[in-house]
């Protein structure tokens, strides 16, 4: 499919010199682009719903919990 997006003079002229280095057309660029993000964005949410299991099962319900266990470590 055929899309159109805005975008500012900077950041415009900043994706055609990286299309034109990387040897890409603009949406070659921008497919690449999103393709990115997406695997990004599902490595963080990954990783959050990891770190909220493990604070699950440690008992960390709070930032004061984490300060607790920081404090108690170093001691």
């Amino acid at each position: 499919r055929t899309t159109t997006i805005s975008l500012p003079p900077s950041l415009y002229g900043a994706a055609l010199k990286l299309a034109k280095a990387k040897g890409m057309t603009k949406s070659e660029l921008f497919r690449e682009a999103l393709r990115r993000y997406q695997r990004d964005e599902q490595e963080w949410q990954a990783l959050a719903e990891y770190g909220r299991r493990k604070a699950d099962a440690a008992g960390i319900r709070t930032e004061e919990d984490v300060e607790r266990l920081i404090d108690e470590s170093r001691k």
